[in-house]
């Protein structure tokens, strides 16, 4: 400032001169500035190097402490509750917004910089991290492992104890009354058999309760491995009751699972049943916190990056189940995002369902089309050639505004082969059921597109005759676009005719009945869907087979015929496969997808514009 008022008052003084300066005094003024410029420049450097020397000095940890730091172990620090009713200050909500900013930083620093930290200093960001950061992190494709704690030690067991006895104990502690028949049987199943029990029982038929069902055997060689599935599979419908739920986690059954997790890595079914039961909890918002603190969260982040499908897309509902800050939807036991799992920028515009058959699943039913060169040809190297699931891969790279859900529903050919042989249900409850979960994930609030295989189709014609029923449910029925079905029995199957094998169908399930030629159920859907579609004029396209599929080791059987496959409306097109790779592309290029993809496109087409 002392510079700038020198220069104002020289330049003043030669430019108000009467008479022309000398030389001299020219040249004199300007080495007065020269002068008090230098000073000034090489005093402010001094100032600022001494500044900077005593900030670094200020900044720099001692490396001893460093090294210290490198090798401690992880703290645990009191998270904060997640619940939304609490009264938050103007500490809190910047708090907030602060974390917020972090996310963002650090997942941008994850894309640009490959390894932008030390391990150490990842540690130490990990322990500052609230919940919420967590899980955003969790739901970020780009993030690093080393961003998320270890979970902390697990409790000891009790001695003279071991973990099949304390999920027995887990199990026993639940509520036991107004349960449905099917937790009643799977509760009743875990607590009266024991490891010691099934080995005198092994060997031919595995018979519990003199019932003789072949429940078992599917399970493997472990009888305690057994059990402990038995416990599994009834905590699973236990964990469908919020009220369940919170004793669960009060009897400390967060820990227990993530023990059994942890012993049984080369079990995936085990560890299905697990991250079914933490999804379902997740989807109690007050559950959360303990969640988090368990270690779940790094656990799923890690499952979400595993190149099997179905163990991602397990960790993906848990993860957005637990994610409120960016989804608003629930999604319930068997609603399954195959896209997009994590995180994105990109609008979703309309949503695609995919519905499986008759002993289909949410994610085997829509893999590509099986063949000894896509086995040799490691699929996981390159998911155009060969993929576990097309929706996921290839039809998620298509249409990337679109948000892909498949639904999973257990299904049986015989009363004798029922997971759950009290379970007898039509597809009537089957659609109710379905309906309420697709519901409760926001289906209807966008456009969308069914897609059904086999009794999928029947499920879906059932759904949307419902929801025209009910006015909380009007949105599905008017934001539907299309329906592609693949070989869908709209006039019945001669399945259930067929006594194929002692075995499967001696005592036909009650969906098998329903897809007989002759069944009154299955007559009055059609004639009523019809009717409705055409009323609501739907875009409908049909696939049918025409080769004959191998049912057993016995019978060769045209399951669903052409005549049968036609719905009445849209396009019917046979295509020459079997009844099970109908809905299975031989590739990406083949007919069978190219012209789903099509339909998808033109359906969604004013939608996907906008």
């Amino acid at each position: 400032m002392s510079l700038a008022a020198y220069c104002v008052i020289c330049c003043r003084r030669i430019g108000t001169s009467t008479s022309p300066p000398k030389s001299g005094t020219h040249w004199r003024d300007i080495r007065n500035i020269i002068k008090f410029t230098g000073s000034l420049i090489l005093g402010g450097s001094l100032f600022l190097t001494y500044e900077v020397l005593a900030l670094k000095k200020a900044v720099t940890l001692d490396t001893q402490v460093v090294e210290r730091e490198k090798m401690k172990s992880y703290i645990y620090v009191h998270t904060v509750s997640l619940d939304k009713g609490e009264n938050h200050g103007i500490a809190w909500q910047a708090r907030k917004e602060l974390h917020k900013a972090v996310r963002k930083v650090l997942a941008t620093s994850a894309k640009i910089l490959r390894n932008p930290f030390a391990d150490y200093q990842y540690r130490i960001i990990a322990q500052a991290c609230d919940p919420k950061t967590l899980i955003g992190l969790a739901r970020s494709e780009e993030s690093d492992l080393r961003f998320f704690l270890l979970p902390p030690p697990l409790p000891s067991l009790k001695e003279d104890s071991s973990t099949e006895e304390e999920l027995r104990q887990l199990l026993a502690s639940l509520p036991q009354t107004e349960l449905d028949e099917c937790i009643q049987y799977f509760t009743s199943l875990a607590l009266s058999e024991s490891s010691q029990s099934l080995a005198a029982q092994k060997g031919g038929l595995w018979c519990f309760g003199g019932n003789g069902l072949p429940y078992a055997e599917s399970f493997g060689e472990v009888p305690s491995a057994t059990v402990e599935m038995f416990c599994l599979e009834a905590i699973v419908k236990h964990s469908e009751i919020s009220t369940h739920c919170d004793k669960i986690e009060a009897n400390g059954g967060l820990q227990l699972l993530q023990r059994l997790y942890r012993l049984h890595k080369d079990c995936p079914k085990v560890q299905r049943n697990i991250m079914r039961v933490i999804g379902n909890m997740a989807l109690n918002e007050h559950l959360h916190s303990s969640i988090v603190r368990s270690g779940w969260v790094s656990i799923m982040a890690e499952a979400m990056k595993s190149p099997h499908i179905m163990e991602s897309s397990h960790a993906a509902r848990i993860l957005a189940n637990l994610d409120r800050e960016t989804v608003q939807e629930k999604y319930q036991d068997g609603v399954y995002v195959l896209h997009p799992q994590y995180r994105t920028s990109q609008p979703i515009k309309a949503d695609v369902l995919f519905i499986h058959g008759l002993m289909g699943a949410a994610f085997k039913t829509w893999r590509q089309q099986d063949s000894e060169q896509a086995v040799i040809e490691k699929p996981m190297e390159d998911e155009d050639r060969y993929t576990t699931c097309w929706p996921k891969t290839w039809l998620a790279k298509d249409c990337p505004a679109l948000r892909i859900i498949s639904v999973e529903y257990d299904t049986s050919l015989s009363d004798w082969r029922a997971r759950c042989p009290m379970e007898r249900k039509s597809i009537a409850f089957r659609s109710n059921e379905l309906l309420r979960k697709l519901r409760a994930a926001g289906v209807g609030d966008r456009p969308v597109v069914w897609i059904s295989h086999s009794m999928g189709g029947l499920l879906v014609k059932k759904m949307l005759l419902e929801a025209s029923t009910k006015p909380e449910m009007s949105t599905v029925i008017n934001n539907t676009r299309g329906i592609i079905f693949y070989s869908v029995p709209h006039h019945g199957s001669r399945l259930a005719e067929y006594s194929v094998n002692i075995r499967y169908l001696l005592f036909p399930s009650l969906e098998v009945k329903e897809l007989s030629k002759d069944s009154p159920a299955l007559k009055t859907l059609q004639d009523d869907f019809l009717e409705f579609a055409k009323d609501k004029n739907f875009q409908v396209l049909n696939f049918v087979e025409t080769l004959p599929t191998y049912i057993g080791s016995m019978i060769k059987l045209h399951v669903v015929p052409v005549e049968s496959a036609d719905l009445g409306i849209g396009d019917l097109i046979p295509v020459d496969v079997n009844h099970l790779n109908i809905c299975k592309p031989k590739k990406k290029d083949a007919f069978l997808y190219q012209r789903t993809l099509q339909f998808i496109r033109e359906a969604l087409a004013k939608d996907l514009e906008n």
